[in-house]
């Protein structure tokens, strides 16, 4: 975001709007972290600001702070439309498309609110009036962290807002772990406990509340493990059978992808996860060093994301789903082995 543009929203945001805040369909820890937080912070500006997210969440997010506040698009569509309607501000939050925001994708287009995009993913569409991309940052909470700090806003970062931007933070980085976790992430982080967030709080709330189910299929995701040693690669599949079996709730396979990339001599790994109800498979694709998962979820199955992390799809069954992928393995295997 350029000098001209900052000035340009600190005018805007210098008198009270009405503002909807949306993240992406099946928001994440960064998604529902960053937009919680940037409502926290609008809120303290004096605007009427809410946040719309396009369907429900995992139940380890609902704790942070403003969730009790979220609407749910798929659950209340007449409401939610006419926020945006009626919006002056709209902000669009860890996505640069808006069809990564399903059925809202459509009125948030033909709202005549002006249109705000905070992301980290790689080509931006151009629907947004004014639009802060940075592709080298871990998450976009951190963005809207430096984001609040062009708009001269630190000190109005309390703990509630704290709270969710770290969890943002925790989660895009794997307890940060991946390589875009920089010294400016631990300088952030720093700030954030300074004001008083309990990082070990937030740690438990969102990784040490599993349920029963979630661990047994974490057993079944183990059992369906796969390496292709010569390759560097591992996989993981889950049919919808074996979600049903173990009462699968939203959020249950999240992080599972990384299982794979933790065994050693791993350069590159998947998860593919029959959904039904879509009647596709889904995707998660993890990678160490240079190999680029983003290139290769956007040349072979309709996704992208990051260098390192990045997610797709397949309209192909399951099994004819992992027949291509690792068919496609040869095409890389001079990446994957260098």
């Amino acid at each position: 975001m350029n000098t001209t543009s900052i000035l340009e929203v600190k005018k805007l945001l210098s008198t009270p709007k009405k503002v909807v805040i949306v993240p992406h369909k099946n928001p994440d820890g960064d998604a529902m972290g960053s937009t919680l937080g940037l409502c926290h912070f609008l809120k303290k500006l004096g605007h009427t600001a809410i946040v719309i997210a396009p369907n429900d969440y995992p139940s380890f997010l609902k704790w942070i702070p403003g969730t009790e506040d979220v609407l749910i698009h798929e659950m209340n569509t007449k409401t939610s439309e006419a926020h945006i309607l009626a919006a002056d501000l709209i902000f669009t939050l860890d996505f640069n498309a808006l069809h990564r925001c399903g059925a809202m994708g459509t009125p948030i287009a033909n709202a005549k609110a002006i249109k705000i995009m905070i992301d980290h993913h790689q080509q931006p569409d151009a629907y947004a009036q004014y639009v802060y991309s940075d592709v080298s940052m871990c998450s976009t909470s951190q963005m809207v962290y430096h984001f609040i700090e062009k708009m001269e806003g630190l000190d109005l970062i309390d703990v509630a807002t704290g709270e969710a931007l770290y969890t943002g933070i925790m989660t895009d980085t794997a307890s940060f772990r991946f390589p875009l976790t920089t010294s400016t992430t631990h300088k952030v982080i720093a700030h954030l406990i300074d004001i008083g967030i309990e990082k070990s709080k937030i740690h438990n709330a969102v990784y040490d509340t599993n349920s029963f189910g979630r661990l047994k299929l974490l057993g079944c995701a183990m059992n369906n493990l796969r390496f292709l040693e010569n390759k560097h690669t591992a996989y993981i599949s889950l049919t919808n059978k074996e979600l049903d079996a173990h009462g699968f709730k939203k959020g249950d396979t999240e992080g599972l992808v990384n299982y794979g990339l933790s065994l050693k001599g791993a350069k590159f790994a998947a998860i593919f996860i029959e959904h039904q109800e879509e009647s596709i498979i889904k995707i998660s694709f993890r990678s160490k060093g240079d190999f680029d998962v983003n290139k290769f979820a956007r040349n072979h199955f309709s996704g992208g994301g990051h260098n390192n992390a990045s997610g797709g799809r397949s309209d192909l069954n399951l099994e004819d789903t992992i027949t291509k992928f690792t068919n496609l393995l040869t095409e890389y295997e001079s990446e994957l082995n260098s």
